[in-house]
């Protein structure tokens, strides 16, 4: 691997190919916001607007202009953006509602406590860029509102899969950990930097299930094991996907315990979520050998491999073993071997088992820009530190890739 290169061809792909398809398409300059409920085509299919999409592009647009270049576009882009969600209703209370009309007006309300992970980053992201205060209080309300219900798991409602009763999910905790940490960070806050330390606990300490060698996505509310289906069901992408949040959480601080479990549970999650039939990730795996609890299991969706991307080369960053370049070019291969879309730009959402492209919705009717540049985002910065690195001490990049 030339670092300096697939640094560059990352940078080429996000800033000619996947921002533009989004500038061009999806920007709605009438009323604000962004459409997400759009097809690969980039024709609009509604212009209902899920506000996790609103904020998860918000922290896009901010993450680019901040992480790889000061592109007055990308600034402007979430300025509008920001202008949105910041009116609508609950916004400023932290109570961040499901769904949108084009305009904004609330079509279905707090049904998701996700949302509100989503805009704790983007909104920190958007104050890194902006300074802006209000960005800022809203966060920190946000955090608040949510403080209180992470610490009573059930009590809180999660959109589009709703928890099953009696249990808590491994996406809450990991997507509060980084949420949490990039405020704490941002603010200096060691009170919150500590409450993302907790959830950082929580799936390292109880998700994970080292005799099994599976990080699982459901748990009793007293952290036991549960029975077929719910308490075997895997999800591949989620493991990869919280294990990199935890090391871009505790990468800093020397605390090799705790780094070492996050590698742990990216490199059983590549292992039992490949498919060694067809390649590729499956998006749901039964660790009994039963059939998957959530629907489309077998199917290989693009933000898995957004995730195992940016994943494996964080783990390579940190560990500097071969097994994370070697699931790294595999998984690289297959992506970009099935997922682009050649005719119209940015990727294919949803392939079947084979890798043909399908257009059955799963999960939510929605395309939206944040789990594949986030990753190229996360993996141009990698790269670069690697390449820096290298420079510095003289030494040739890694080879294999």
């Amino acid at each position: 691997m030339n670092l300096e290169r697939a640094a560059e061809e990352y940078r080429q792909l996000l800033l000619t190919n996947l921002l533009p398809w989004w500038l061009t398409h999806a920007i709605d300059r009438e009323c604000g916001g962004i459409c997400t409920c759009i097809a690969d085509d980039g024709s609009i299919v509604s212009y209902d607007k899920y506000v996790w999409s609103q904020v998860r592009a918000l922290w896009t647009f901010s993450g680019a202009y901040n992480r790889v270049t000061a592109d007055p576009v990308f600034r402007a882009t979430a300025d509008q953006l920001f202008a949105f969600v910041s009116k609508i209703e609950g916004a400023e209370r932290g109570e961040w509602p499901f769904l949108v009309s084009r305009d904004g007006q609330i079509k279905e309300g707090p049904d998701s406590i996700q949302t509100d992970a989503f805009a704790i980053c983007a909104l920190v992201e958007y104050a890194k860029a902006t300074g802006h205060q209000q960005a800022i209080e809203m966060a920190k309300q946000t955090y608040r509102c949510t403080l209180e219900k992470l610490r009573r798991p059930g009590s809180y409602p999660t959109r589009p899969y709703p928890i099953p009763e009696g249990t808590k999910a491994q996406r809450v905790s990991m997507q509060f950990s980084l949420a949490y940490w990039e405020l704490g960070k941002f603010l200096d806050d060691p009170a919150i930097t500590a409450e993302a330390m907790a959830l950082t606990d929580d799936v390292l300490y109880h998700f994970r299930q080292p005799q099994q060698q599976v990080i699982v996505e459901y748990l009793s509310l007293d952290n036991k094991m549960l029975e077929p289906p719910i308490g075997t069901f895997v999800g591949p992408g989620h493991g990869i996907e919280t294990a990199w949040f935890q090391i871009e959480n505790i990468r800093h601080t020397g605390d090799f315990q705790r780094l070492d479990k996050a590698l742990e549970i990216m490199r059983w999650s590549f292992e039992i979520g490949w498919d060694q039939a067809y390649g590729g990730l499956f998006l749901g795996v039964d660790l009994s050998g039963g059939t998957p609890y959530l629907p489309h299991a077998e199917k290989k969706l693009f933000w898995p491999h957004s995730e195992a991307l940016c994943g494996a080369l964080m783990g390579y960053e940190l560990c500097g073993e071969d097994w994370c370049l070697n699931w790294y070019n595999k998984v690289h291969d297959w992506a970009f071997k099935h997922f682009p879309d050649h005719e119209h730009g940015e990727w294919h959402q949803r392939l079947d088992r084979s890798g043909q492209v399908i257009d059955e919705v799963i999960a939510l009717p929605v395309k939206d820009p944040f789990h594949l540049p986030r990753a190229v985002i996360y993996a141009i910065e990698v790269l670069q530190r690697l390449a820096r690195k290298g420079r510095e001490s003289g030494a040739h990049s890694p080879s294999g890739a």
